[in-house]
């Protein structure tokens, strides 16, 4: 009697890709979320009042992941906050922006008011507000993610030789980039924060142009 070859092993399914390590663009994706979550319910429940725990179970993240990446709270508020920025420039368009310096600021200067001047970015800035006296990470934080970002991210312009060169050799370079930023906020923007009125974007561009007009006339030097 002749015995069976035994047959041959099975060889084992390939694993699928769900199992291994997460694609480059799904961790985006789960990023992106998670900040996009935490900004929503910032904004709904407030900065103290809504926990990690809350953010991570709706962003459908571990909290240690909250700390890994952000180390904290206010490091997420910081990431929310540079997200949001990063939707209207980003600090190296405009650093080596190499246009004729009224076209280069003027465009940025209608992408920042753009910013500050959208509804989340007010809310925003009311919540900080509001809360800023019982809570000074929140205020250091703003600070360090929003202003403090842009001022020295002007002031590296500004710096710049070919820049530096059209400017007026008798003015401080430090004090340029918040008389600029004072410049494109003008009054409106306090109108806006406290007192939301609707104007037409032909008046808004047109306003924003008569204070760049100053700006430009006090920093460049004579013609």
């Amino acid at each position: 009697m002749t015995t069976a070859s035994p047959a041959p092993p099975v060889p084992a399914a390939p694993a699928s890709k769900s199992a291994g390590r997460p694609r480059a663009c799904e961790l985006e994706a789960r990023h992106n979320n998670l900040i996009q979550t935490a900004g929503e319910l910032m904004l709904k429940h407030g900065y103290s009042k809504v926990s990690l725990e809350t953010i991570a179970r709706e962003a459908h993240v571990a909290v240690r992941t909250i700390y890994v990446k952000f180390g904290g709270k206010a490091g997420l508020f910081q990431a929310v906050l540079l997200a949001n920025r990063s939707r209207f420039f980003t600090a190296s368009a405009v650093e080596s922006d190499m246009r004729p310096l009224k076209q280069a600021i003027s465009e940025f200067s209608l992408q920042f008011f753009d910013m500050i001047s959208a509804p989340e970015a007010l809310s925003m800035q009311r919540m900080v507000i509001a809360e800023a006296a019982s809570n000074p990470e929140l205020s250091t934080s703003f600070y360090e993610a929003g202003p403090r970002q842009t001022r020295e991210m002007l002031l590296r312009y500004f710096a710049r030789a070919d820049v530096r060169a059209q400017l007026r050799e008798d003015l401080a370079l430090e004090l340029i980039p918040t008389f600029l930023l004072n410049c494109v906020q003008g009054e409106y923007f306090g109108r806006f924060l406290f007192q939301p009125v609707a104007q037409a974007r032909a008046e808004v561009v047109t306003a924003l142009e008569q204070r760049l007009d100053l700006f430009y006339r006090s920093v460049l030097r004579a013609p």
